[in-house]
């Protein structure tokens, strides 16, 4: 059938929730159209230039003095830990107390009023704050991902998965460039909107963002089925932890999952790497502009989309194994021309696959993990957050890397050609993976 299959239970709440319904499916993705707009605004094009220039350049932490840059990766680092020590715990106690749409809530408001908090950022008076609000932020962005991909097996049936994630990450990679395209024309223009300087419309675009989130989060909040809670108790905390050692058992002894998800940590290390440092490599190793940089960032979210559906495509052909593995050897060359590249006009030729391949990869990533779900009475949230703490393991462990490898050689090139042993790594691991998926709604 083409637009909605048998009615089914919703595993968290006990709701009748049809499976395919075009207008539950756009409510979901609309939340990556939502959060999205924090990655890309504040983690990404905005936030991090405007911290460097309002923030001074030495911190007094403990008694230490320790250096703006260093503060700053700190803060990115911190906040991962505090969501993977929180998740596992948290999507437990959702998953026994039917509470996942209100976890979901939660996050979401917690990472929009940080986002807030941040136009009031103007000066070095206020660097500690706006450090605690990007790390409360980044940690309402990362744990929210946790419950809003929890709903992708109860809104689609199997052959859907692909195309329905690849949907949600199109949605939030066009969402996130039209706000910023909007904030940046505001810095531009910022002369003829009656701003004495670019402060003003930056701090303003911080505010944006959180409004942003609320507002359609609450579209996807509105359509996706609601909880059914129990009663909270202390005990709801043992029984979350119980819930979570469940599956975390089963997903162990499975070893298909446990193959998947080592090849998993392996490229997608590999992909945050690049992505989070491509800019970095971009500025320092081939002079990039600021406005070049822009340019840079707006031409990946644009292809990001494009690959989405692309390799959702791919897939329908060839199996999620096939293209997974085709993208893999993709990000192989990449990282191996990355160390070649020597100006602008093959850099840009560069990005052009890297944008097709980082929405295709992550999308399908996440559709191929929720289609390994062979029991029906899993927990979903559960389950999806060892998926999404692995992530943020990946990315923890991956600019370490980075990082050391960098402080050794003294160049940016050397840790990108590194870079290409976590893709090898995640390649050779999948091939040993049988991902075999009917292609008929069950």
């Amino acid at each position: 059938m083409d637009t909605i299959s048998d009615g089914i239970l919703d595993s968290n709440t006990n709701n009748q929730l049809v499976k395919n319904d075009k207008k539950v499916i756009r409510g979901w993705a609309f939340y990556d159209w939502a959060n999205s707009a924090f990655n890309l605004v504040i983690t990404t094009a905005v936030f991090p230039q405007f911290f460097v220039a309002m923030a001074p350049a030495v911190f007094l932490i403990f008694g230490g003095e320790l250096s703006r840059d260093a503060v700053y990766s700190f803060s990115i680092s911190i906040a991962y830990f505090i969501i993977v020590g929180l998740l596992p715990m948290l999507s437990g106690i959702a998953d026994y107390s039917g509470r996942r749409k209100y976890f979901l809530k939660i996050f979401t408001y917690l990472g929009a009023i940080s986002c807030m908090v941040l136009f009031f950022f103007d000066g070095p008076d206020r660097a500690y704050m706006a450090l605690v609000a990007y790390i409360a932020g980044t940690v309402g962005f990362g744990s929210s991902l946790v419950f809003y991909n929890s709903y992708l097996p109860d809104i689609a049936t199997d052959d859907r998965h692909d195309k329905v994630s690849a949907q949600g990450y199109a949605y939030g990679y066009v969402g996130s460039v039209l706000l910023l395209v909007t904030i940046l024309a505001m810095i531009q223009f910022h002369e003829q909107l009656g701003f004495a300087s670019e402060e003003m419309p930056i701090r303003l675009g911080f505010l944006l963002v959180g409004i942003w989130w609320i507002v359609f989060a609450n579209v996807s909040f509105r359509r996706l089925p609601d909880d059914k809670k129990t009663k909270m108790s202390r005990s709801l905390v043992f029984k979350g932890f119980k819930e979570v050692r469940k599956v975390g058992r089963k997903i162990w002894l499975d070893s298909k999952k446990v193959r998947f998800l080592s090849s998993y940590f392996f490229y997608i290390a590999g992909v945050n790497i690049v992505i989070l440092l491509a800019s970095l490599f971009a500025k320092v190793e081939l002079n990039f502009e600021s406005s070049e940089l822009i340019l840079l960032i707006l031409l990946l979210q644009f292809l990001a989309a494009i690959g989405a559906f692309l390799f959702a495509y791919v897939s329908d052909k060839l199996g999620n194994r096939t293209a997974l593995l085709i993208q893999l050897i993709i990000w192989v060359g990449i990282c191996i021309a990355a160390f070649f590249v020597q100006d602008k006009g093959m850099f840009y030729f560069i990005a052009v696959f890297v944008g097709l391949v980082f929405g295709g990869i992550q999308s399908l990533s996440r559709s191929t993990y929720s289609k390994m779900i062979d029991d029906p009475d899993i927990p979903l949230t559960s389950y999806f957050s060892f998926y999404q703490v692995i992530t943020f393991l990946a990315i923890v462990t991956g600019t370490a890397l980075f990082g050391i490898v960098s402080q050794i050689t003294g160049n940016l090139r050397y840790p990108v050609l590194a870079t290409g042993v976590f893709f090898i790594l995640g390649l050779v691991l999948l091939m040993t993976v049988k991902l075999e998926f009917s292609k008929k709604v069950k």
